[in-house]
């Protein structure tokens, strides 16, 4: 016991980079509205799905600068496992919940208007809360679009990321440099192929036309790519490094898309581009600033603290617009769109809120009881 103590003490006690929880809280905003928009005709942040890859970058970052020279220091894999969990499941029981309850709000009700059983209901929310993906076309698929998470669609993304622990854990801290540069660089060109065989990076979320491999080579290459950065980062001079950094991550989101009928691999490339060289220059130049204002770093803390349980509860209220605007089986009608702005913004401000009262009352005191 004294040696766990210990060893928590010591993991507890690292530097800890605030500037870049405040990205990850811009990432999350722009994942928000890019869903609330993407109800209407036309996206005004069509990219904003691109937010996903910098959150992998900035994973493999914080996991290989946190835990690679903790291993000699006594650090196991269950005890690696352990604070992982701690760390990430609370959020993802809660928002396996409210996508349970939103479900059954809705009168279990598929996209095609096909009323779910109970049974199969309650069978998908529970493996959503242990994040058990579902195959397309099977009964725990319950919202019958593909998805793997149909009552919390960007679950997809928390399992990739605990697959990408379990690879470090077992694997990628073992390797050399070198190897964890051939890795990277292979599946690099597996999600450059995937970028200009698709036409866009926004895959992962379902095993369709072989989604599932998609999927792990869009985490696989910036989180190795960040755990890199992590073992060879030597800070340069910037200043204001959060406010240009979140103005590069805003643009990224805002850039147009091409017509991937006229130009598949144009729109393709620049989001290849964006998750190979902006985004760990972005996490580069963020985790160099160490001038930054009390103020920029009270907003970066607020903004890290609330940016993963808005991740994980937002989208079940997606899809309550969504059915509002005949996504829920009824012709869609975007003219509709005009009629529920407040509703649409309600969300908008009503998911912070939400995501702030969750930590505060809910994530933060069980992860602390989960802890002693």
């Amino acid at each position: 016991m004294k040696e766990e103590n210990s060893q928590s003490v010591n993991l507890a006690t690292k530097d800890h980079y605030i500037i870049l929880d405040g990205l990850r809280g811009v990432a999350a905003l722009m994942v928000l509205v890019f869903h609330v928009f993407d109800a209407c005709s036309s996206n005004i942040i069509p990219h904003g799905y691109l937010a996903v890859d910098m959150f992998f970058v900035l994973s493999g970052f914080v996991i290989g600068y946190a835990y690679d020279d903790r291993w000699q220091k006594g650090l196991t894999i269950g005890r690696f496992f352990r604070r992982r969990l701690i760390r990430l499941h609370p959020m993802v029981l809660m928002g396996g919940l409210i996508g349970g309850v939103v479900f059954l709000i809705q009168g279990r009700a598929m996209w095609d208007g096909t009323v779910v059983t109970m049974g199969w209901t309650l069978l998908s929310i529970l493996c959503g809360m242990f994040l058990l993906p579902a195959l397309p076309g099977s009964s725990i698929e319950v919202r019958g679009f593909g998805e793997y998470f149909p009552l919390n669609g960007p679950f997809w993304s928390l399992f990739y990321e605990y697959l990408g622990n379990i690879c470090y854990a077992l694997l990628l801290r073992r390797l050399s440099n070198r190897w964890l540069a051939m890795i990277a660089a292979a599946s690099g060109a597996c999600v450059l192929y995937t970028c200009l065989y698709c036409g866009y990076l926004g895959v992962g979320w379902s095993a369709a036309d072989g989604g599932w491999w998609f999927g792990f080579v869009r985490m696989l290459f910036p989180y190795t790519v960040g755990m890199l950065m992590a073992r060879t980062f030597k800070p340069i001079k910037v200043r204001h490094a959060f406010w240009w950094c979140s103005l590069l991550i805003l643009a990224v989101g805002l850039m147009p898309t091409v017509d991937i009928s006229d130009a598949p691999w144009a729109n393709g490339l620049y989001d290849f581009l964006c998750t190979a060289l902006l985004f760990p220059a972005i996490v580069w130049i963020a985790a160099s600033d160490s001038s930054a204002n009390e103020s920029t770093l009270t907003l970066s803390r607020h903004l890290g603290d609330l940016s993963y349980p808005l991740y994980a509860i937002h989208y079940p209220f997606m899809c309550l617009l969504f059915g509002r605007l005949g996504f829920d089986g009824n012709v869609y009608d975007p003219h509709l769109v005009l009629t529920e702005w407040p509703f649409a913004l309600s969300i908008t401000i009503g998911c912070p809120i939400l995501a702030w009262l969750l930590l505060k009352y809910y994530d933060q005191p069980l992860r602390r009881w989960l802890s002693h």
